[in-house]
Parts: C-alpha cells; sequence; structure tokens
C-alpha cells in the first residue's frame, strides 16, 4: 500500500482472500480513507469495511478517470504502479532471491523508499535504525 506523496508499506501476504487482506488494510490505513484501486474484486469490500472507494478498470482500459471535471485526474492507482516498476527493476539484478530472504530485500526498499534519501545521505538514517 502507498499513500499518494507519502509511505509505503510492503507486507507478504500469504494469499489475496479478503480474510488476509482486511486485517493489513485495517491496521494501516484509518477509517473513512480515500482509496483508490484497480478492479480486482476483493477491494469491492472496502466501502463495507469503512473506507471511501473509487476504482478504475484496467480491462476496459481505463488508467485514470477525472470523475468532478476538474481536469484532474485523480481515480487512479499510478503510485503504486510507479512503485511497482521500481521495485523489479531494483531485483532484476538479484536473480534467484529465495521466499526467505525476500522479505529483508523488500523492507530494505520500503526503508530508502519511506526515508525519501537517496546515496550516500541514506548511510545515516540506515545506521540509526540498525543501533536502535
Amino acid at each position: 500500500m502507498i499513500q499518494r506523496g507519502g509511505q509505503v508499506i510492503i507486507n507478504m501476504l500469504d494469499n489475496v482472500r479478503k480474510a488476509t487482506i482486511k486485517p493489513f488494510i485495517t491496521k494501516h490505513v484509518a477509517k473513512g480513507t480515500q482509496t483508490y484501486t484497480d478492479e480486482y474484486s476483493i477491494y469491492n469490500s472496502l466501502e463495507e469495511w469503512g473506507y471511501r472507494h473509487k476504482s478504475v478498470c484496467h480491462g476496459k482500459s481505463e488508467y485514470a478517470r477525472d470523475d468532478d471535471k476538474d481536469g484532474i485526474y485523480e481515480v487512479h492507482v499510478n503510485t503504486m504502479e510507479g512503485f511497482w516498476s521500481l521495485l523489479r527493476s531494483w531485483l532484476r539484478p538479484h536473480r534467484g532471491i529465495s521466499q526467505e530472504s525476500l522479505p529483508l530485500y523488500l523492507g530494505f526498499f520500503e526503508f530508502v523508499h519511506n526515508a525519501g534519501i537517496r546515496g550516500k545521505g541514506l548511510l545515516q538514517p540506515l545506521i540509526s535504525l540498525l543501533v536502535t
């Protein structure tokens, strides 16, 4: 999950069923939050769970929508799609990552994104995290 312009949370789930994803969402997302998803049916219950929900239908070639006609296409999942693209590109050279090691790679990538720092500037926050 990613907050537009904000933090990301990466968590490997055992499966993508409602019973698995609901506790993850309710733990990390405040009730009443506006959520944006693709058309995957697992998200159909978001409003029942207390969230405002809008989706785009990639299956119908819809990738962004301007519901209020103000010229800004606010209904999209491009933020998350872009994040996954960066993650896949970063993981590509690390071929053959085991299932046991993958959470470490994902955790590091999440940390780097959330720190908002690149290059040598990342060293101090990383050391601080490791020694606390």
